[in-house]
């Protein structure tokens, strides 16, 4: 059985906020026959949520952590499998929590983009946190909400058709 963790920062003052795109999407996901977790933990300590339910290398290959990510334009996702962490302090616990990169992401991105198309990352660390941390607008609430089906769909595809054919389907 999968087990999909949604990353985010627990209470009400972290909902809506970009760093709880994943979380958020976890909440809306329907007729998943997998385990939804979205744990009580601070993302950077999201590995302690997770260790006890991965136990071995098996059940981390059926594992899918959905989180948000500042490399990818707001509006999309990609879906990925046995990479880095890429700077993402949640998902670097959960490596270090069982001692693998061998799970499935899906990324949700959160950057703005350019008037000319090009992504706008902010820039130094507290710009980084000011964004992440930062609630959605209304009109981006709303673009979410369809991205959130889409997840919902790829998903699904993951868990009946496997990773490899989601990620080209959805990529």
């Amino acid at each position: 059985m999968y087990t999909i963790v949604g990353l985010g920062n627990p209470g009400a003052e972290y909902e809506n906020t970009r760093h709880n795109a994943g979380r958020a999407a976890v909440a809306t996901l329907k007729d998943i026959s997998a385990k939804l977790v979205t744990p009580d933990t601070f993302m950077n300590k999201s590995g302690d949520a997770v260790k006890p339910l991965i136990k071995s290398a098996k059940q981390a290959e059926q594992l899918i952590v959905i989180h948000d990510d500042l490399d990818l334009p707001f509006g999309k996702f990609k879906i990925s499998f046995n990479k880095s962490a890429g700077g993402h302090r949640g998902v670097e616990s959960i490596v270090k929590a069982i001692k693998t990169q061998a799970f499935v992401r899906i990324r949700i991105g959160i950057s703005p983009m350019t008037p000319s198309g090009k992504l706008k990352k902010p820039k130094g660390e507290e710009a980084v946190e000011h964004h992440i941390l930062g609630k959605f607008k209304p009109s981006e609430l709303s673009e979410l909400k369809k991205m959130h089906k889409k997840i919902d769909e790829a998903v699904a595809f993951i868990i009946s058709d496997g990773r490899e054919k989601a990620m080209s389907q959805f990529n």
